[in-house]
């Protein structure tokens, strides 16, 4: 059983294969987020900050609703969104993306929105994930910082 008010809903049979497909269901929410990990089935407790070891009091997830400042098209923002974290699918293949919606409860030690009453929406599939990086790469300088 899920820690008691971290998760609404666990059930997650949905799938989302294309870039116009997440933008549909971004728009069709107030705050929708994406998580890579094994799933609402497995994400029993709250995140843990792997550097202090501290429990977070929620998911750790990334926002999928850009900022008013945001001027490109949707797209564009749920690309880079969606590749953010996938290296954590390449280390772990048991993980996977997903969207879920919740409340946000806190941020994390990167900034990151931290959510309780979640419920899943649909699972990320793998040609999304291509289309997303490969839309990421076209349109972004990938990986660039400041002192790059």
């Amino acid at each position: 059983m899920a820690v008691s008010g971290l998760f609404a809903s666990e059930t997650l049979t949905a799938s989302i294969t294309t870039l116009a497909e997440l933008v549909d269901v971004v728009q069709s929410h107030d705050r929708a987020y994406v998580r890579y990990s094994e799933g609402p089935e497995r994400d029993r407790d709250s995140s843990v900050d792997t550097e202090s070891g501290l429990t977070l009091p929620g998911l750790s997830v990334n926002p999928l609703h850009p900022e008013e400042w945001w001027t490109r098209p949707l797209e564009d923002w749920l690309a880079r969104q969606v590749c953010q974290y996938r290296e954590l699918q390449h280390k772990n293949p048991d993980r996977f993306a997903w969207v879920l919606t919740g409340t946000e409860v806190g941020r994390g030690p990167d900034c990151e929105p931290l959510l309780r009453e979640v419920t899943p929406i649909a699972r990320l599939d793998d040609r999304l994930l291509e289309e997303a990086d490969r839309r990421y790469k076209a349109r972004f300088r990938a990986g660039q910082g400041p002192e790059d």
